[in-house]
């Protein structure tokens, strides 16, 4: 399933950054030049949307939670995003930082007080200001932000990221659809995929941003006294813009990853103060209970329509919120998937679905629960209604409650800026790479442009009606990626049932190398002794791996099939046979870094291609086929012994394509 054309060399695609520019931009002129007509439009979409589609936007997100946990847990969890051999880019920690600041930033700060509040005075169904309330307010809010979400943003970053890791093709979402058209994907259909999650990306991203600048407006007014309006909100939003452009200018490693390290340290600061300076006990008992009640509940709530008894609570919160994770996924899926490369699907799913849930959930319990005890125990019902007033300066009137709350206050400020850069500037990145074929070596002019873009989206639907104008934006941009996102998953499970197949037919039984001649065997033994280093497996790869696979290919080529041997930069040398339609056998030999015994340092860092020097390292030449290397280490091996080994890997090739058909 690799990639058989060359993409355009051109620094961006020009049907998908023209189509895509232009819709953006006619969303903004609409917005502008009629704002009054474009509101009642937005606002009649929102409704149609609500009314006719809530069943089908609850049942995709369900299809999305059970298909990425079955995934994960079953055989295909084995499976590592990119090359076998491939390591993670990032440690931990720097990884989490990056995709939590990207996932949910703006929105715990935004709704970590605001919504547990809201559900409690505004129940969906029974009676408000009680105990029960409390406890269903917080299911719910464990239910928008919890398993739900982050697995839409796991199954389009594992879609993006096993296609152009695993396959090499483009790291955009038209890559999904390879295993049901197979070359279109370059053509039309490609094009209208990378379109429909540029245009929901930016609308998801813009949204986020709404919430975020009115947050920080309320924050600067209620510390300074700055006014609250949307003159105001549009200058916060251009130096906001401004500094994510700067983010953009300085890169992933400088800018992103370093902003994401700094909030998530701050956001740990936060969470401490209320769960040391709040009541402690209370706060860990509840987050142990709402967990429980959100594992037990979570199959009525995943479908649960309230067809026998509606309200319009549904269509203002959970279809908003499902609306606004698919709409966003596009961002957030490439994000996650730009970092995430190494990682095998288990051990992605868990740590970019399962762990930032949990956290999320620790933090709407610390906030929320906090709230929530001092409206119902301490008598503070003027929380309650500052927050049914404005949502916005939710989280500063609950730090009011702290000592403190001043320099607590002005922290969470600088977070939801942080946030909002570090959205802005990995919101444009990612829209960057799917209008440019999936790459990220753009002109810098690209991103900065993309950057500009969603700051003026974002101002346009503020100005056309606030947030109203923001959530139909969300709710409608879903729609169309839904069923594409429902595709590409199909097209995932395909893939990954192929690739199963093969890994099966690979581990199949061969026949063994003979080291019958002495002279062969003593070779064999006396390098494995000498630990060979990086100039002698090049040698090695040159005089004696090289000619083996370039026989093999003349030979192949006898037989009237096409085959090349590549060599790429006296570093490996490999030979690719073509198979038709089907998947090509490759074949290559690559120096590999390898601690020695006895080493010193056993913990280095190592470097297969450069600085040769290490004491405590040698060299292998270990075997790569296409989905990466195996493992096994070939230097020393006659030319016949590679022959032999190539015709075997050969064989197990053909039984994987003749299981295939």
């Amino acid at each position: 399933m690799e990639k058989s054309k060359n993409l355009d060399q051109a620094h961006f695609n020009p049907p998908v950054f023209y189509a895509a520019t232009a819709a953006l931009l006619l969303m903004v002129a609409y917005a502008v030049l009629a704002p009054d007509h474009a509101t009642s439009t937005f606002k009649a979409l929102q409704s149609w949307v609500v009314v006719h589609m809530s069943w089908y936007y609850v049942l995709v997100v369900a299809i999305i939670l059970i298909g990425t946990i079955m995934i994960a847990f079953s055989k295909f969890g084995e499976i590592k995003m990119g090359p076998e051999h491939a390591e993670p880019d990032y440690d931990y920690l720097s990884w989490f930082a990056m995709l939590f600041s990207a996932g949910m930033g703006i929105g715990l700060l935004f709704f970590g007080v605001a919504e547990p509040v809201m559900h409690y005075l505004q129940p969906p169904v029974g009676e408000t200001g009680t105990v029960e309330a409390a406890r269903e307010a917080m299911v719910l809010t464990f239910f928008h932000w919890g398993f739900h979400a982050w697995a839409i943003y796991a199954i389009v970053a594992l879609i993006l990221a096993y296609f152009s890791y695993r396959h090499k093709l483009p790291l955009t979402l038209r890559s999904a659809l390879y295993p049901m058209i197979g070359e279109r994907i370059y053509g039309p259909i490609g094009h209208a995929v990378d379109v429909f999650a540029i245009v929901g990306t930016v609308c998801g991203v813009a949204t986020t941003l709404g919430y975020g600048v009115l947050q920080i407006n309320s924050g600067l007014n209620h510390l300074f006294g700055l006014p609250v309006g949307p003159g105001v909100q549009v200058v916060l939003i251009i130096v906001t813009t401004i500094l994510a452009t700067i983010s953009v200018v300085l890169g992933l490693d400088a800018g992103i990853k370093r902003l994401s390290q700094i909030n998530m340290t701050l956001a740990a600061i936060l969470l401490i103060m209320v769960l040391l300076l709040g009541s402690t006990v209370y706060l860990l008992q509840a987050f142990v209970q709402n967990f429980g009640s959100y594992m037990s509940e979570i199959v009525n709530k995943t479908f649960n329509l309230f067809a026998y008894k509606p309200t319009d609570w549904l269509g203002g919160w959970t279809i908003l919120y499902w609306g606004w994770w698919m709409s966003w996924s596009p961002f957030v899926g490439l994000f996650i998937a730009r970092i995430s490369r190494g990682r095998t699907i288990r051990e992605f799913v868990v740590g970019a679905m399962m762990v930032p849930a949990l956290v999320t959930m620790l933090w709407m319990t610390f906030f929320g629960n906090s709230a929530i005890h001092m409206i119902l125990n301490e008598g503070l019902t003027q929380l309650g209604e500052i927050v049914a007033q404005d949502q916005s300066v939710a989280l500063f009137q609950f730090l009011e409650q702290f000592p403190f709350s001043a320099l607590f206050s002005f922290v969470a400020v600088i977070m939801v800026v942080v946030f909002f850069v570090t959205s802005a500037d990995s919101g444009a990145l990612v829209v960057n790479m799917l209008s440019s074929h999936g790459r990220d070596d753009t002109p810098l002019w690209q991103r900065i442009f993309w950057c500009f873009l969603i700051g003026v989206v974002a101002i346009a639907l503020l100005l056309a009606g606030g947030l109203g104008s923001l959530q139909t934006a969300v709710i409608t941009s879903a729609l169309p990626f839904s069923a594409i996102l429902l595709v590409a998953m199909y097209g995932l499970i395909a893939a990954l049932r192929t690739e199963t197949v093969k890994r099966i037919t690979q581990s199949a039984i061969v026949a063994p190398i003979s080291a019958r001649n002495p002279v062969v065997w003593q070779r064999r033994l006396k390098n494995a002794l000498q630990l060979p280093s990086l100039e002698e497996v090049r040698e090695y790869i040159s005089n004696t791996g090289k000619p083996a696979l370039e026989e093999f290919a003349a030979e192949m080529r006898k037989n009237g099939y096409e085959a090349k041997v590549t060599e790429h930069e006296n570093q490996f040398v490999q030979i690719e046979v073509f198979q038709g339609d089907e998947v090509s056998f490759v074949y290559g030999l690559h120096p590999k870094a390898t601690i020695k015994p006895d080493a010193s340092n056993p913990e280095q860092e190592l470097d297969d291609t450069f600085d040769d020097g290490s004491p405590d390292k040698y060299f292998r030449a270990d075997v790569h086929l296409f989905e990466g290397g195996q493992d096994y280490d070939v230097m020393g091996w006659t030319a016949e012994q590679l022959l032999t080994d190539m015709v075997s890997q050969y064989e197990r090739h053909l039984q994987f394509l003749h299981t295939l058909r």
